[in-house]
């Protein structure tokens, strides 16, 4: 097997286990708030899931640092690829085998950024304002969207920490993807990527980033204001310390 390329004969499609890891994650935390409070609530679980895709997404993105020289040249093999194939390489990618054995290899994931780059150059250039703002996600946000994860699932930390926490960690996702939009819309790369592309790649996933961030705002004044985890469903808990 190539070092650089995933086994294509063996493993587990790589699509298929980012979902498997998001879906343990957001199980995860569902699971146990219902075995701590006995319940379910809406609003928990769509936070459980947005959580659990931002810490898989870190991930990726300390491999966008980490891999960032392979990064740039990985993605000839990719432009080569698709005039060959005529395959968009993002859905190649998804559906390439990644055996066991590598299923943390940095080098692997790498291929994540490397085929964006199609979309999106930015994303092979160190300089631009995207491999910068990702790079920063990766490495900041995993230890606070953990203690959100930890305080929405089981009021671990008093209800106005969280909110402090949350609004400003929400607040920078708001911000930061804005600007992202803002970055690629005022360099023209619109232009050149297909309309259904361009709301794939870019309007839908960055919409996610914005929409939840912002009702995570709402939810972290609430928490702030009211002093307790009422608007997550976790009646009674204490708000102070």
């Amino acid at each position: 097997m190539n070092d650089t390329n995933p086994d294509r004969r063996a493993g587990i499609p790589a699509g298929l286990l980012a979902a498997l890891v998001v879906l343990g994650l957001t199980s995860a935390g569902i699971l146990a708030r219902y075995q701590v409070h006995g319940d379910v609530n809406a609003i928990h679980c769509l936070f459980s899931l947005f959580f659990s895709l931002n810490l898989l997404i870190c991930y990726w993105e300390a491999c966008l640092f980490l891999r960032r020289d392979y990064i740039e040249k990985r993605v000839l093999y990719w432009h080569k690829r698709r005039r060959e194939t005529g395959r968009a390489p993002a859905r190649e990618f998804l559906f390439t085998r990644v055996p066991l054995g590598r299923i943390l290899s940095p080098t692997v994931w790498a291929d994540v950024w490397a085929t964006y780059s199609m979309i999106d150059p930015a994303y092979a250039d160190r300089r631009s304002f995207g491999f910068t703002a990702d790079i920063g996600n990766g490495f900041l946000t995993p230890v606070p969207t953990l203690i959100l994860y930890a305080a929405y699932t089981l009021g671990s930390v008093p209800a106005v920490v969280a909110g402090i926490v949350g609004a400003m960690l929400f607040w920078q996702w708001v911000y930061v993807t804005s600007l992202y939009w803002v970055s690629f819309i005022v360099a023209h790369r619109q232009a050149q990527i297909t309309r259904g592309e361009m709301f794939i790649y870019i309007a839908v996933p960055n919409a996610v980033w914005v929409l939840i961030p912002a009702f995570g705002l709402y939810v972290s004044l609430r928490l702030i204001l009211e002093g307790n985890y009422g608007v997550l469903g976790l009646v009674g808990m204490i708000a102070t310390p």
